[in-house]
C-alpha cells in the first residue's frame, strides 16, 4: 500500500512529530538535543521554513512549521537525514535512530495553529519534566529562544501572540504568555480542551471546511494546492531566479557576463549562498551557472564551504540579503 498523500503548498502550516526507534531515547546526553536545534536552524535558513514553535524531548521532537514555498518533504528528509549522519558519525553508531517517517498534520493558520503551539511548548509540562509555571526553563524549546535577547531570524513568534490574545512582542506580552501557558497547563478545563482537540492525530486539524478542502486536495492527488506538476516546476524555478539575482546584485556580479570556469569564484559564491538559503537543486545551478555537471556543481559549492575564507564571504554576502 502506498504512502498517504501530503498536501504541499506555499503558506501550509504544519505540526510535525518523530520519535525514536522502538521509543529509544535519541536527545539525551552528547550534545544530540543542541545539534538537532542547530540542524532545524539551517533547515529553516535553507528551506526558507517560518518555525512557530519546536520542542526536543527525550525520544521525540515537535515542530510547528510555515512553508513559504511547497518543500516539507524535501527540507524534512535533509533536516532527519543530516542530524542523523553527524549522530551516527560522532557516536559510531549505524541504523536508523528514527521509528519511520515522520508525521506531518496539515494544520488550519489562526486559532488552530495557536493551539499547536501552545501544546508544543507544554509539552514538558504534560512529560513531568518541569512544572507548569518553569515551562519556559526547559532549555530545547523555541519557548526560551523567543524570550532571548538574540532570538533567531527564522523563529516566528507573530502566530504564538497573536493566538494568546494579541500579544505584544515585548516584556509584558511573554510574561502575560507564561502565564497563559501556566493556565492551559493547570485548569483542567483548558487542559482538556487543548488535548482532546487531536493536534496530534490524524492528517488534519482545523475547521470543516478547511478539513474538506484539504481532503479535496489530497484526492485529487495534487502535492500541492492548486498546481499542476508543472506549474509547480516553473514557479520554484521562478523563485530560485529571483533569489539568485537578488545575491548577484549584491554580490555586484553579472550574470550575463559569467566567466567560462565551471568553478570561478563569483559562480561558487552564488552558487553556496543559494544552498545555504534555498531548496535549489544541484542540476539548476548547474544549468544556471555554466558549472557542468549536477555533481560538479556540489563539489564546488563544498569546497568552498570547507574553506574559511571561502565560506566568511559566502556568510557576508547571506547578511547582506534579505530573501
Amino acid at each position: 500500500m502506498g504512502r498517504p498523500l501530503r498536501v504541499e503548498y506555499a503558506g501550509a502550516c504544519y505540526h510535525v512529530i518523530n520519535r525514536g526507534n522502538y521509543r529509544r531515547t535519541l536527545f539525551e546526553g552528547g550534545g544530540a538535543a543542541e545539534a538537532f536545534e542547530r540542524t532545524l536552524g539551517q533547515a529553516a535558513e535553507r528551506f526558507r521554513w517560518r518555525v512557530h514553535a519546536y520542542v526536543v524531548m527525550r525520544n521525540h521532537f515537535h515542530l510547528a512549521v510555515e512553508l513559504t514555498e511547497p518543500n516539507l518533504s524535501e527540507g524534512m528528509k535533509w533536516l532527519q537525514g543530516t542530524w542523523v549522519r553527524r549522530h551516527n558519525f560522532l557516536r559510531r553508531l549505524i541504523g536508523r535512530p528514527f521509528q519511520g517517517r515522520y508525521k506531518a498534520l496539515v494544520v488550519e493558520p489562526g486559532n488552530v495553529f495557536g493551539q499547536v503551539c501552545h501544546y508544543i511548548h507544554l509539552n514538558p509540562v504534560r512529560a513531568g519534566v518541569v512544572e507548569a509555571d518553569k515551562a519556559v526553563e526547559f532549555p530545547w524549546s523555541s519557548l526560551p529562544k523567543f524570550l532571548a535577547k538574540a532570538r533567531p531570524a527564522w523563529l516566528d513568534a507573530r502566530t504564538v501572540l497573536a493566538e494568546a490574545g494579541d500579544l505584544n512582542d515585548d516584556k509584558a506580552g511573554w510574561r502575560f504568555y507564561l502565564g497563559y501557558l501556566e493556565f492551559l497547563a493547570t485548569d483542567e478545563q483548558a487542559k482538556k480542551d487543548l488535548i482532546f482537540k487531536k493536534l496530534s492525530r490524524g492528517w488534519c486539524a482545523g475547521s470543516q471546511g478547511f478539513r474538506q478542502e484539504m481532503q479535496k486536495a489530497r484526492t485529487e492527488s495534487m502535492r500541492y494546492v492548486g498546481l499542476g506538476p508543472l506549474e509547480i516546476r516553473t514557479e520554484r524555478e521562478q523563485m530560485w531566479d529571483e533569489q539568485l539575482q537578488a545575491y548577484a546584485r549584491a554580490a555586484k556580479i553579472d550574470l550575463a557576463d559569467l566567466a567560462p570556469q565551471k568553478s570561478h569564484p563569483d559562480k561558487t559564491l552564488l552558487a553556496a549562498a543559494m544552498k545555504q538559503r534555498s531548496s535549489v537543486s544541484n542540476a539548476w545551478l548547474a544549468k544556471r551557472l555554466g558549472m557542468g555537471e549536477p555533481a560538479s556543481a556540489s563539489q564546488f559549492v563544498r569546497r568552498r564551504m570547507l574553506d574559511k575564507p571561502g565560506r566568511t564571504e559566502v556568510e557576508q554576502l547571506l547578511s547582506r540579503v534579505k530573501t
